[in-house]
């Protein structure tokens, strides 16, 4: 890596690329942001804690081992998401490798996979999850990696997505059963699980001036929008599935659209689930959605 004091193959001190960072990024991004922006980035790529500036204010830095710092800035300064950057994101306290076929997992996630983990991680016997729509892998790699006895499949329409999820199913040391498909082309799901769990796409065409640009720019489409006309397609699609492949007790885990949650909601209970939870996420907003099959709903299918 080549940090030193006083070498004269070194040329410039981290406090001050520290500073052009601010001045360049302070117009931009809340200062707070870029101070994370600069510590993720000399974690990353110099391998140094966000208080070596503390200990060691003089700690210089070669011009090799600075450049992908000035690039990452450049792209900072066009809006480029930290993690395309730096091709990786923190999820569930594993690493996933992103890129731009995949959305970036969000904490909200987070919080959904807990609440799966919190309620079906006693279980003793195996349990089968599918999780639809599955991105970078980050909900089915951490409920595998969390969840005894699990047997997790993992289905994406991307080919693309796939391949990182795979990459990273691999990276965090866990097996998946991945499953090529446009769930809404679907007719039956060829398999039965305990926990079906979805964050489909949910963000209306009419939401989209209220997104940062570099989420709308960066981040690919295909996972993010749906038509205002018909936002919850995904949803009742899945739900019509879950009915058929659900498991006696089975439950049905939603991330939902904040704006859509009662809508969200009803459509379980036109389905005749049970059990049906709408949960706020930390921010207060609707983001989860539970539903467990009826005895009913299996009866109705015979």
């Amino acid at each position: 890596m080549g940090l030193s004091r006083g070498s004269l193959q070194f040329y410039m001190l981290l406090q001050e690329i520290k500073i052009l960072f601010h001045k360049e990024l302070d117009v931009i991004y809340p200062t707070t942001e870029v101070d994370s922006f600069f510590y993720r980035m000399i974690e990353h790529y110099l391998g140094l804690e966000r208080f070596i500036l503390a200990l060691e204010p003089q700690t210089v830095v070669s011009k090799e081992d600075e450049q992908p710092l000035f690039e990452g800035l450049a792209k900072l300064r066009l809006q480029q998401p930290l993690q395309y950057i730096l091709g990786t994101s923190y999820f569930f306290d594993s690493e996933f490798i992103v890129n731009k076929n995949v959305l970036i997992p969000r904490p909200e996630t987070e919080e959904l996979v807990q609440w799966i983990i919190a309620e079906i991680g006693n279980w003793k016997s195996e349990i089968r999850i599918l999780d639809i729509g599955t991105g970078s892998g980050c909900i089915a790699i951490s409920l595998a990696k969390n969840v005894p006895n699990a047997k997790v499949y993992a289905l994406d329409v991307s080919e693309e997505a796939l391949n990182v999820a795979k990459e990273n199913a691999l990276k965090n040391d866990v097996t998946i059963e991945f499953i090529q498909a446009n769930i809404l082309e679907l007719e039956c799901l060829n398999e039965n699980f305990d926990v079906i769990v979805s964050n489909p796409p949910y963000v209306r065409a009419l939401e989209k001036e209220m997104m940062s640009s570099n989420v709308k720019e960066e981040e690919p489409s295909l996972a993010l929008f749906v038509s205002d006309e018909k936002p919850l397609i995904f949803y009742d699609k899945i739900t019509q599935l879950a009915k058929q492949s659900l498991n006696f007790n089975g439950v049905l885990y939603f991330e939902i659209n904040q704006y859509l949650g009662n809508e969200t909601k009803q459509l379980l209970e036109d389905e005749n689930f049970s059990e049906i939870e709408l949960r706020k996420d930390m921010f207060g907003n609707n983001r989860m959605l539970k539903g467990k099959i009826k005895v009913t709903a299996l009866k109705d299918l015979d």
